[in-house]
């Protein structure tokens, strides 16, 4: 029997390094970027109803206000999936928004990949139906890397997802200044050359490894994500500053910046240093072995 309602975790994705390798005929680039997730992000609820409907909240359901209903990626992400089901989406879905909108570190495309995971639990389906798996790459090309929820390497325009050794423990400090940056925006600011792919030479055994693999690659999306919000900048140094900082960069295509730091204790302890800048959206955590396992309370 299942169950009245089924909550999952929607974890924020970070681009740990995000190399722009091409752009095809139809105007997507490639990229080549290993992602991670951390224990900080929103939480979608399904339960049974005699109609689909969504109701969103949360301390960042303003950033949401403006779209159309029928736009958001958690409703067409429960569309989709009836459909390939073939069964009407009769279900009532909360979205409890906490991580920034349009910042790069995937909220909406996670908050698709849990709306899957929750209906898949709801509806029932075997653990190795490919159906969610098969909604997922029309609704956005971080869909499927959040849906795999665990550390990957992503290719293509994002639709390639391989999975990865498990990254050793970490913390990570998530700062966004407070301003929205669409990615079609930051892409457009793009220009120069193409880098190379830069996969791990090897799995790394600490933070502090993985900190200094990472610093010999790059995300390739900083520079225009500065152009067009130099705020950005601003986030960048003030992470590289804070005691314990291994590494600061943008995730994706911004505006969200995170520190690496050794564990979760050292994150914390660079939160507190850095302070609560007005407008800023500031979050102490940890990466995570596997995203689908966070509790859908946790934060």
């Amino acid at each position: 029997m299942a169950a009245p309602g089924t909550a999952a975790f929607a974890a924020a994705k970070l681009n740990l390094y995000l190399h722009v390798t091409g752009r095809r005929p139809d105007g997507y680039h490639e990229l080549d970027s290993l992602v991670a997730f951390a224990d900080i992000g929103d939480t979608v609820t399904v339960a049974p109803a005699a109609g689909f409907s969504l109701r969103i909240e949360g301390a960042m359901a303003a950033g949401l206000s403006g779209g159309s209903p029928a736009d958001n990626l958690v409703a067409r992400a429960v569309h989709a999936l009836a459909a390939l089901l073939d069964r009407p989406p009769d279900v009532a879905v909360r979205l409890v928004k906490r991580l920034p909108v349009a910042s790069g570190i995937g909220g909406g495309s996670a908050d698709a990949a849990a709306a899957l995971r929750a209906l898949a639990s709801l509806w029932e389906l075997p653990a190795e139906d490919p159906r969610p798996a098969q909604a997922a790459p029309a609704l956005g090309a971080d869909v499927p890397v959040c849906l795999h929820g665990r550390a990957a390497r992503m290719t293509g325009i994002g639709e390639r997802v391989e999975p990865v050794a498990p990254l050793p423990e970490a913390g990570v400090l998530l700062v966004n200044p407070g301003v929205p940056l669409p990615t079609p925006a930051v892409f457009r600011a793009r220009s120069g050359p193409f880098s190379e792919p830069a996969p791990l030479e090897r799995p790394p055994a600490t933070a502090a490894e993985l900190g200094a693999m990472l610093a010999d690659r790059r995300n390739d999306l900083t520079v225009p994500a500065l152009a067009t919000a130099p705020v950005v900048g601003e986030v960048l140094e003030r992470l590289s500053g804070l005691p314990g900082c291994l590494l600061a960069r943008l995730s994706g295509s911004g505006a969200t910046c995170f520190g690496l730091f050794a564990d979760a204790a050292a994150a914390s302890r660079g939160q507190a240093a850095l302070g609560a800048p007005r407008g800023w959206w500031v979050r102490a955590g940890r990466l995570v072995r596997d995203a689908r396992l966070i509790p859908s309370a946790l934060r």
